[in-house]
């Protein structure tokens, strides 16, 4: 996978990880699996350990098909048009190792032998548990999160057409592409792309003058924020601060937070 594509899926894996309704679907579907036992656990599996092998079970099945699903929406986006065949893409992709992966699981706690037939078994229950995760996910999933998939990478574009922002002028021609994020740092502005960040020699005022109409926001005296950049808005000690994409925290200032909050609140 080349380089772009890597941190398009990154980010992507992010926005699943860092979801609360992901981890909120994700132990619902535990604990109902735990209290009704299917599969003839409730029979053969007391208590805590039933919650162990359902615990561990659909750990790594969702985690298998996270994986899955993030890379087919990276590699296809462009070829295959809406989030939701995307993502059913991906579970057909995931259901092979889904199901070999619970069946080991399975055998590692029961016993058995391993025959053709538990394979072919194990590939339709891994496909069902992928549907399953595909479903409660693209229900469940916040307008951002939907956004973030959903959103088409932006068009390669002829270097002529990047250098229209000057910014882009001042980049290395692999660092070129939308504007992220950027900061002060010392004398320098460190400004981050969809492509990787670079630390140029230029003061932070002018670096804003340069980004041409890149949608977004001074929302410090030292931080401009893209809206594509923004994961959601958060509290901390009493003051906003914005959680971008890629994990960092960025404080806003009170001269800005009302303007932070009519944009992205």
């Amino acid at each position: 996978m080349e380089r772009p594509l890597l941190q398009s899926a990154l980010r992507e894996l992010q926005v699943f990880l860092s979801a609360r309704r992901f981890w909120a679907t994700f132990g619902a579907v535990v604990l109902i699996f735990w209290v009704t036992g299917p599969y003839g656990t409730g029979e053969r599996l007391a208590t805590v350990p039933r919650l162990g092998f359902w615990l561990v079970l659909h750990a790594v099945a969702w985690g298998i098909a996270v994986v899955a699903i993030v890379a087919v929406n990276t590699l296809f986006r462009r070829k295959v048009p809406g989030l939701l065949p995307r993502m059913a893409l991906g579970t057909v992709v995931a259901s092979a190792p889904v199901g070999l992966a619970t069946e080991a699981i399975s055998l590692m706690t029961f016993g058995g032998t391993l025959t053709p037939e538990r394979i072919a078994e194990s590939i339709a229950t891994g496909l069902l548990l992928s549907a399953l995760f595909c479903a409660l996910t693209f229900m469940t999933m916040s307008s951002k999160q939907t956004e973030a998939l959903a959103a088409a990478s932006p068009p390669a574009t002829a270097p002529e057409d990047r250098t229209e922002i000057p910014l882009m002028r001042r980049l290395k021609p692999e660092s070129r592409g939308p504007i992220l994020h950027m900061t002060v740092a010392d004398h320098y502005t460190q400004v981050t792309t969809s492509r990787g960040r670079e630390l140029i020699l230029l003061r932070f005022s002018d670096a804003l003058a340069e980004c041409g109409d890149t949608p977004g926001l001074k929302v410090h005296r030292s931080h401009f924020v893209a809206d594509a950049h923004v994961d959601r808005l958060l509290r901390t000690e009493g003051r906003l601060a914005i959680l971008l994409r890629d994990g960092q925290e960025i404080p806003v200032s009170r001269s800005c937070a009302e303007a932070v909050r009519t944009r992205w609140g």
